[in-house]
């Protein structure tokens, strides 16, 4: 008798229980922001946007259509203004706290610089490796010379393939190895790989380049106590090569006194580190490092190859000021900077959200309140495409960063490498990558898209970078001097 009058209630209980669900939802401050109407009350529409690679042009578009404050979800939000950026990202030195998002990226079952949630023990780690990174760091000879040889391989192997059978180079897998190659060279020195001359070091890359982790990564963010499951179905893609490397690299003696590691090892006998803390933080910046640097240089050089006029004059004038300064340092040339910066704008390396929680007792963002563990976030394709700030913003105008008027506000906007404290570490060694390379290829060649070239270049998400959905990208190299 009661198990049958369960049953029978059962169905009305969890009624009811929706339906207080239901009121609780669309009584919150949230329900009031802009958005679709559905996003006050499920999260759905934008999770099947997500696992099927299209989150950020998706929220890109609701910004188009609501304006700067868009409710995604029922406890998420995204703002696409720079003063919404200062308030999330950069008050109190480090903006609000990561959320479990960034759990997904522990390495060796341990917690790097960019998976610590907290602000205050991520400024603690920060502390001890961030002066590898500053500028005056990467500006000295050994990084820049190690960079510029790997500049030089990459040319080599385009130039090589040009010259073969098919007449062109893919430049999608070379970039990747010059990628690999550089941060390596900064992490690991002297045991940096060399990737577009080694067939070991080949075979690495493509194993962290060529693989598709966002579903799986996705419902494990969103399931985390079905791990075992979701593991069972979709195993997670095996990483020996760049495992076995990372370890043996990490174990290494002597390694040169600007890497990464040799301060890693420095900090981890004067402290009390987790026993695969150093292996965990290199292996975390190798992969950070090759999928931005690689897709950003590939998604510029296609459009510095496109067989439009615009695309050839911008070429033209990169070729011009290379070539009448061939001996000024490269952070001294105006032209290549802001190529470099519009490739930067169009392009950013992680141009989805890059979501943190309100502080408890919530916060006002835009004029708009927002409760206390609300997930809130900006994309930086969509800043950087406001046009109120960069007119004309879908074209490609290096330009734009030439002209002094409305220099502090693009500038105020530019969120390539995001901001604040926790903003990217290795921005100072990825501008030096893409600057050296760049003066490489066009002081010396003139790049076209090459007739064979029918691999779709549309931006396609990955779990926190985006790359051309083909992942190929086929140019002709003329060499002109």
């Amino acid at each position: 008798m009661v198990i049958a009058y369960t049953t029978w209630l059962l169905p009305y209980l969890l009624a009811v229980a929706a339906l207080i669900r239901i009121i609780l939802r669309l009584q919150s401050p949230l329900a009031k922001l802009p958005g679709p109407r559905y996003t006050a009350l499920t999260s759905l529409i934008l999770k099947y946007h997500e696992f099927t690679h299209r989150r950020t042009l998706y929220i890109h578009h609701l910004h188009q259509k609501y304006g700067p404050v868009v409710r995604l979800a029922p406890n998420e939000v995204s703002f696409s203004t720079a003063d919404a950026l200062k308030e999330i990202y950069m008050s109190g030195g480090s903006g609000y706290d990561k959320t479990e998002f960034y759990s997904l990226f522990t390495q060796f079952k341990t917690r790097t610089l960019f998976s610590t949630l907290p602000r205050a023990d991520h400024s603690y780690m920060k502390r001890y490796m961030a002066d590898r990174y500053a500028n005056t760091s990467i500006m000295k000879p050994e990084v820049l010379d190690g960079v510029a040889s790997h500049a030089k391989d990459f040319l080599n192997k385009c130039l090589e393939g040009c010259a073969g059978a098919d007449g062109y180079a893919d430049i999608y897998v070379y970039l990747h190895c010059f990628a690999l190659d550089g941060v390596t060279h900064q992490l690991f020195h002297p045991y940096g790989t060399h990737a577009n001359r080694d067939e070991k070091d080949f075979r690495l890359m493509k194993e962290l380049s060529y693989h598709d982790s966002l579903k799986s990564n996705f419902a494990l963010y969103y399931m985390p106590w079905a791990s075992d499951i979701i593991h069972y179905l979709s195993p997670p893609k095996p990483a020996p090569l760049s495992n076995d490397y990372v370890l043996k690299s990490s174990a290494g003696s002597s390694p040169s006194p600007f890497s990464l590691l040799s301060k890693l090892q420095a900090q981890a006998k004067a402290t009390s580190m987790p026993p695969r803390y150093v292996p965990a933080e290199c292996k975390d910046h190798l992969a950070a490092g090759v999928d931005t640097t690689g897709d950003a240089l590939c998604f510029l050089m296609y459009q510095l190859s496109l067989s439009t006029s615009e695309s050839e004059r911008i070429q033209g004038l990169l070729r011009k000021e290379l070539a009448e300064n061939p001996s000024t340092p490269f952070d001294q040339l105006p032209y290549l900077d802001a190529v470099v910066k519009e490739g930067l704008r169009c392009f950013p390396p992680i141009p989805m959200s890059t979501p943190r929680y309100v502080p408890s007792g919530g916060s006002t963002i835009e004029g708009c309140f927002i409760p206390g563990g609300t997930i809130v976030s900006c994309q930086a394709y969509t800043v950087q495409k406001d046009p109120k700030v960069f007119p004309q913003p879908l074209d490609f105008q290096p330009e734009r960063w030439l002209d002094a008027q409305g220099e502090v506000e693009r500038n105020r906007w530019f969120f390539a490498f995001g901001v604040g404290g926790r903003g990217c570490l290795g921005r100072h060694l990825a501008i030096a990558e893409m600057k050296l390379l760049l003066r490489e290829v066009y002081s010396q060649c003139r790049t076209k898209v090459s007739d064979h070239m029918h691999s779709d270049m549309e931006m396609e998400d990955q779990i926190i970078a985006s790359r051309p959905k083909g992942q190929c990208c086929k140019l002709v190299f003329e060499k002109i001097v």
